[in-house]
């Protein structure tokens, strides 16, 4: 099986779905997409994409978008090491823990909507306090779930779906300098997460797109 994932640095998205493929111990071609060139917005990648967005992972030619689509793919066809616990009920537990990064603070600053921000000359400052507002918005109703169902990672103790999605989102917290004392569990587990060797490698230092 080939796969291509089509991947911009520092975008969170493709960033959870390197860390899922790397912690299945997957090989996998890596094809940046220039963000900041608009590159997304060409026919050749709409082709692949008809949102323009990263990521799309090939498989064998055929394209999978939606990182949360395609993590969950992941587990299914490659299912050791797990994402997802095997109990329901800690599954849909998981899933909501994920699901709040990637619907409710993931999508309110990502840079199509921080350019819309730019569009309407709003300016970098309250850009900023935009984005910090719906992180900690997010992360304070994700900190007590990490304090009480978190181990030696954000759900348990190997790491899994929630860390896929959690590191990317600290990282982005970071860039924006989003104060994270609120949030000790949260910076706890991101930690740990991001000192594991197959996240680790998973960062946008790594990736070939400088």
């Amino acid at each position: 099986m080939k796969l291509v994932l089509h991947s911009a640095k520092r975008a969170s998205a493709p960033y959870r779905v390197r860390i899922g493929l790397n912690l299945k111990g997957l090989a996998f071609e890596l094809r940046p997409v220039d963000l900041v060139t608009n590159a997304h917005q060409s026919e050749t990648y709409r082709g692949l994409n008809a949102q323009a967005l990263v990521p799309t992972l090939e498989v064998d030619g055929r394209p999978l978008t939606q990182s949360l689509a395609i993590l969950e793919w992941l587990d299914e066809t490659f299912p050791e090491p797990r994402l997802l616990p095997t109990d329901p009920f800690d599954r849909a537990t998981v899933r909501a823990m994920a699901e709040i990064i990637a619907c409710d603070i993931h999508p309110l600053n990502n840079l199509r909507v921080l350019r819309a921000l730019t569009a309407l000359e709003i300016d970098e400052a309250q850009r900023n306090a935009w984005v910090a507002r719906w992180i900690s918005d997010g992360f304070s109703a994700l900190e007590p779930m990490v304090a009480r169902r978190g181990g030696a990672f954000a759900f348990g103790d190997e790491p899994g779906l929630v860390d896929c999605l959690l590191v990317p989102q600290v990282f982005n917290a970071g860039r924006f300098n989003v104060d994270l004392l609120p949030f000790p569990a949260i910076q706890a587990a991101a930690a740990r997460a991001a000192s594991h060797p197959a996240i680790a490698a998973a960062h946008p230092d790594h990736h070939p797109e400088r």
